[in-house]
């Protein structure tokens, strides 16, 4: 089967009446989601040419998720735009796509009318097209596996969002080992957590589909009550989650696992940060028969390129692997001297190659050339890699650990200081639950934010014992809650915000 659509008709006509996907009090069946999802792309047969970009503005949702199989059974491709960007964001993402479609829900309508000016609206609740048979079965016979099949944005260093193009290829490539690998069946209630704009959705969506899970959508609005979240996840039956560290350590941190244990659940694969290791331990001795699964890799790979699978035998006080690859990839690290690093922790830029590439950053060739590069160990043919900008190195048993970004390596008072080092020996103290040390490039100085049971001034006693004198923040500052990115990530910048307002010049 060459492409994602394949993969959903054979398990719509495989599990009919099944639940495909829940979110709250809605359900639809495979038979349902299939029927919406046609009838989308036989409205948009008129608006979408072949691979064309198609923009999705609404919150995740199950019309989200017809509109994007409907988006491609018209040829195109999707690109979620989350409605509480700015607005100065979303006509950036616009502009970089070039394209006029957009498709929204009555709840966005009218917003989408004053921001997409000069562009064709269209609500998806308000459909009443007839299904064209006809017209869906000659677009498929006319995509090829290299077709794009999303675009997600990311943030861009220059400030202007890159969007990555993903392809079937690269997708059913990954899917079908991911699913495989880890075991995931038409038993399985998938539990969503990250945004649809979020590539840590991609797994949880068409893992569903190619294996006839159910998709269980959680709103974004569970997150800010992890006992309320805990009760969806369990009332709901769910047995897997996908999620990123921080919406795991979000419940570990309020002790939501001291008013319930999802005893169902036993796969949770995470990634997208460092995991501390003490949220781990509390979600192992809670789930006593869980995988635990890091997993690890940047948009521009689809997903992942690594995996380690948490050995309860093992106490991992060094570090948790991001461990090897996923078959039919290539990761390495190179030096700065572009040459291979094959030695014990020594530490070299994380690339990989492979089907897993994204084709791209859209309507982008400068940033595409940068980062999606050749092969310099390669000189007989092109062998196109992506430089990720993660140093890493290998331990004892060669599995790949993960060093920090090149963004979050600094010179201080001479010295290359690694930011999530200083993290690892402050979150080791037992009042510790979780920081997240920045660097202020304008006053030159370290700063610690952190949430736990010990004075700032106790804390940076302790820890002068542990690293040296140049690591030592500059100021250590407690706090109730980390700000969150929409991908579930620590937001940095907010912390950096909070730190340039503050009256007294810290």
């Amino acid at each position: 089967m060459l492409n994602v659509i394949d993969y959903f008709e054979k398990t719509c006509e495989k599990y009919k009446t099944k639940t495909a996907i829940i979110c709250e009090k809605e359900k639809n069946t495979y038979e349902e989601l299939l029927i919406k999802s046609k009838t989308i792309g036989s409205c948009l047969k008129k608006d979408v040419t072949i691979t064309k970009p198609v923009m999705v503005f609404m919150d995740k949702g199950i019309d989200t998720i017809a509109s994007f199989l409907g988006i491609l059974y018209a040829g195109g491709c999707y690109s979620l735009i989350n409605p509480e960007f700015s607005k100065e964001r979303i006509l950036q993402i616009k502009k970089a796509l070039n394209t006029n479609v957009v498709l929204t829900n009555s709840e966005f309508y009218e917003l989408a009318c004053s921001i997409f000016k000069k562009c064709t609206i269209i609500d998806v609740q308000k459909i009443n097209t007839s299904i064209d048979e006809d017209f869906i079965n000659s677009i498929k016979e006319r995509k090829i596996d290299l077709d794009p099949v999303y675009i997600n944005f990311t943030s861009g260093s220059t400030g202007v969002p890159k969007g990555v193009v993903v392809s079937n290829r690269s997708i059913v490539d990954f899917i079908n080992e991911f699913t495989n690998l880890f075991n995931i069946t038409d038993k399985d209630i998938i539990a969503n957590q990250a945004p649809f704009d979020f590539d840590v959705s991609v797994k949880d969506i068409y893992s569903s589909f190619f294996k006839g899970a159910t998709l269980l959508i959680i709103p974004r609005k569970y997150f800010s009550a992890p006992s309320n979240l805990i009760d969806y996840i369990i009332d709901n039956n769910a047995t897997t989650l996908i999620w990123a560290v921080s919406a795991l350590c979000l419940i570990t941190t309020f002790h939501g696992l001291d008013y319930k244990v999802p005893t169902k659940v036993n796969k949770v694969i995470f990634s997208g940060e460092v995991m501390p290791l003490k949220h781990l331990k509390i979600w192992m001795e809670k789930l006593t028969n869980a995988t635990f699964i890091n997993v690890y890799g940047p948009t521009e790979i689809t997903c992942n390129c690594t995996y380690h699978i948490i050995d309860r035998k093992r106490d991992y006080q060094d570090a948790i692997p991001i461990g090897i690859p996923f078959r039919n990839e290539r990761v390495f690290l190179l030096d700065d001297n572009n040459k291979i690093v094959l030695e014990e922790n020594v530490q070299g830029e994380i690339c990989v190659s492979g089907t897993c590439l994204a084709l791209g950053y859209y309507n982008n060739k400068t940033q595409s050339n940068q980062h999606f590069t050749k092969n310099p160990l390669n000189d007989k043919y092109f062998e196109r890699i992506y430089r990720t900008g993660d140093y890493g190195k290998y331990n004892s048993d060669n599995e790949l650990l993960f060093c920090g970004r090149k963004d979050f390596q600094i010179k201080y008072m001479g010295h290359r200081i690694e930011l999530e080092e200083i993290d690892k020996k402050i979150q080791e103290q037992e009042e510790i639950v979780r920081s997240c040390t920045l660097f202020d490039q304008e006053k030159e100085r370290l700063y610690t934010f952190y949430i736990g049971n010990i004075d700032g001034k106790e804390l940076k006693i302790k820890i002068s014992n542990r690293l040296p004198v140049y690591m030592i923040p500059s100021k250590i500052i407690q706090i109730k809650e980390f700000p969150l990115t929409k991908n579930g990530k620590i937001d940095r910048k907010e912390l950096l915000n909070k730190l340039k307002g503050d009256k007294n010049g810290l």
